[in-house]
């Protein structure tokens, strides 16, 4: 990955109702990967997935991953919310 990509933060909701946070450089690619069971342990076993909510492509490697640690320290009830102010600030 070159220092200049974009970042976007999301949240997919699993088929067992969880959710998962990550980040990536390219949603429909990553989407594909954890609905082939090949992105991450956590969804491989609660496919499909589908994405609630996520960001722009507007932060560093090293801002996305900030706010996902944000993110996954909160109650499940909140996680929505908080991509979603931040996919406004962001516009």
């Amino acid at each position: 990955m070159s220092p200049g990509k974009k970042y976007c933060v999301y949240l997919l909701e699993c088929r067992d109702g969880s959710y998962y946070c990550g980040i990536t450089t390219d949603m429909q690619h990553r989407l594909k990967q954890h609905n082939k069971g090949t992105a991450s342990r956590y969804t491989r076993g609660r496919t499909p997935v589908k994405v609630l909510v996520r960001t722009g492509n507007c932060y560093s490697k090293s801002m996305a991953l900030k706010f996902e640690r944000q993110i996954k320290k909160c109650p499940k009830h909140r996680k929505p919310g908080m991509v979603a102010i931040s996919t406004k600030k962001a516009e």
